[in-house]
C-alpha cells in the first residue's frame, strides 16, 4: 500500500524531490523587493472609472529575477499593466539549505482613481 501511494505521489509531483518554486507570503516577497515599478493606471481604466484589486502569481527564478507573472484574478484592463511592471522588479534571492531556489508568491495591487 505505501509503495502505491509513493508512485501516486510521485506521478502528482508531490513525493520528495519534486521540484517546485518554494511558496513565500507577498510580505517576505516585499521585504526581498530591491527594485519596484510602479504599474501605471491605464487611460482606458480612468476614462471607464475601472477600479480594484487585481490578484498576480508571481515567479522568482534563482538570480532573483521575475521568471513569470500570471494573472489570478481581476479586471484585464488592469492586470496587464500590473504585470508588466511586476516584470520589472528584482528580488534578493530566496535561499534554502544555502542555495538560491524559485519562489512564488501572489502580489495583489489595487488601483484607484
Amino acid at each position: 500500500m505505501i509503495a502505491r501511494l509513493t508512485v501516486v505521489l510521485a506521478f502528482l509531483g508531490v513525493a520528495a524531490g519534486a521540484d517546485g518554486p518554494r511558496k513565500v507570503t507577498q510580505a517576505d516577497a516585499m521585504a526581498a523587493a530591491v527594485t519596484k515599478v510602479q504599474p501605471e493606471y491605464p487611460e482606458l481604466a480612468r476614462q471607464l472609472k475601472i477600479t480594484g484589486t487585481v490578484e498576480l502569481d508571481v515567479v522568482i527564478g534563482e538570480s532573483g529575477a521575475v521568471d513569470a507573472v500570471t494573472p489570478v484574478s481581476g479586471n484585464p484592463v488592469l492586470t496587464k499593466p500590473a504585470a508588466e511592471s511586476l516584470k520589472k522588479w528584482k528580488f534578493k534571492p530566496f535561499v534554502q539549505d544555502g542555495s538560491p531556489v524559485k519562489a512564488e508568491f501572489v502580489m495583489k495591487i489595487g488601483f484607484s482613481r
